[in-house]
């Protein structure tokens, strides 16, 4: 095909003039972040170390879980602390006038950046939020030329797993630092709803534990999405289901190509009205055969990691000390919010016991534990052994209560034999109705749940209720 010399300069002069509007609105937004008022919200409760010296951390999450708020908070925070404004900029890219951006072009913000403050160049530290960063391909070289260069903080953001979290191991090489974002913890929920947060639970009146009681069953059924939380039961399971819908279809099919749609909603759907459900790819795989679902096996494995990665599911290994039997059993699955369980759950029961138990998950990973769950061989099942470096770890049953002496006898059953398995392990168990938690041997700390949720540690034994024992 044949180019006159005027279409090529005419591709030249287009060229010129988007790559104009680029740098016209990427100063555009730095001036903005500079001088506009910084959000408020309610603040999120992180543990662990936020940030490193000489590392970028990436703020990762499902979308919606407020990941984009936490980066106002830790500006909020910085310019509390005396940190002037100046030294605090913020830029979204997710803009559509930023489209097909190019990393080179990165490099505009920091020249237009000193070009405005010279004085702070090599002599103070400017915290850099970056947010959705991962629309700019190649962003990475120009994160390790900044924190290479540069007197420099730097925070990112991103809605997947795949997106930011692979990539700030591999293409960081050693520079990155992860902050996991979940929806609100009960903690949060209650803040968020100016609701009292107990300084000591183990002190709370009557009155108080009623109404705490109340309001973790609000948290069970409303979840911890925010923008979810002032709004009606209709509106809210309309929320969280484009919520999930756009997770299916930004962080899954977009992101990794994904053809075979049919099977993704059937894994979604499954995989959310099941929670805390043990999950065999080979048995689904059989399901969806008996459907008339054509799908390849490998591609429901690609699927699982695809939907775990997008914090849609926190999946479970069975605690093994062989990889082989670890990966031969099937895992558990969980929803990363227990709002969403009501949208999916196909009998149009409240389960509390399911969404309590997907709290529970997401409540461990918030304090930065390792979890697997057990099966003994007896046979028996325990929902969670968890660890946090140089402490004993703990095995946790979860119920909604015990009233029924056959549900009491099974969960103390599998404590006890995962106890004898793992000799150094304490036993937990976390229920809602603490006074049906009856005929309890000592060494089983029975914890209300809505205390555990606010309790420093899950080893903590901060209530042990006043029960009949054997």
């Amino acid at each position: 095909m044949y180019f006159s010399p005027f279409n090529k300069e005419k591709t030249e002069s287009m060229a010129t003039a988007a790559s104009g509007l680029v740098r016209r609105r990427l100063a555009d937004k730095l001036a903005d972040s500079l001088t506009a008022p910084l959000p408020a919200a309610t603040p999120r409760r992180m543990r662990g170390t936020v940030s490193l010296p000489g590392k970028a951390t990436a703020v990762i999450g499902m979308r919606r879980a407020g990941k984009t708020t936490f980066l106002h908070q830790l500006r909020r925070e910085r310019l509390a602390a005396g940190v002037a404004r100046e030294r605090l900029p913020y830029i979204n890219f997710e803009d559509e006038v930023l489209a097909g951006m190019q990393a080179a072009q990165l490099g505009f913000l920091l020249d237009e950046y000193y070009r405005r403050y010279p004085g702070l160049r090599a002599r103070e530290t400017v915290t850099w939020c970056f947010d959705e960063i991962q629309a700019v391909p190649g962003w990475e070289r120009f994160v390790r030329r900044l924190l290479d260069t540069e007197q420099v903080e730097i925070f990112l953001s991103g809605s997947s797993a795949a997106l930011l979290s692979r990539e700030v191991a591999t293409s960081m090489r050693g520079r990155g630092w992860e902050v996991l974002i979940h929806p609100f913890s009960f903690e949060e929920f209650l803040r968020h709803r100016a609701l009292l947060v107990p300084e000591h639970p183990e002190q709370v009146s009557a009155a108080e534990r009623s109404a705490l009681e109340h309001h973790l069953l609000a948290y069970l059924e409303t979840g911890g999405f925010p923008e979810a939380q002032a709004l009606p039961p209709a509106d809210r399971h309309e929320l969280l289901l484009r919520y999930v819908d756009v997770a299916m279809l930004r962080d899954v099919m977009e992101r990794h190509g994904v053809t075979n749609v049919a099977g993704l909603h059937w894994l979604v759907r499954h995989l959310l009205g099941n929670p805390g459900a043990l999950f065999s790819v080979e048995k689904f795989h059989a399901r969806l055969k008996s459907q008339g679902i054509a799908i390849a096996r490998d591609t429901l494995h690609a699927l699982l990691g695809y939907v775990e990665d997008c914090f849609l599911v926190r999946t479970l290994w069975v605690e093994a000390a062989s990889e082989r039997r670890r990966m031969v059993n099937p895992r558990k699955v969980h929803p990363v919010d227990p709002g969403l369980i009501p949208i999916f759950d196909q009998t149009g029961r409240a389960n509390r016991g399911h969404a309590l138990e997907a709290a529970v998950r997401v409540e461990l990973e918030r304090r930065r534990m390792q979890v697997t769950y057990v099966k003994t061989k007896e046979g028996y099942e325990v929902d969670f052994l968890a660890r946090a470096p140089a402490q004993p770890p703990v095995l946790i049953q979860v119920a909604a209560d015990l009233d029924e002496q056959a549900t009491r006898e099974r969960e103390i059953r599998a404590l006890l034999a995962a106890k004898a398995e793992h000799p150094r392990a304490s036993l937990h168990l976390v229920t809602l109705a603490p006074e049906s938690a009856t005929e309890v041997p000592d060494s089983v700390q029975v914890h209300p749940a809505w205390s555990w949720f606010l309790a420093a540690s899950p080893s903590e034994d901060r209530i042990r209720t006043s029960v009949g024992k054997p």
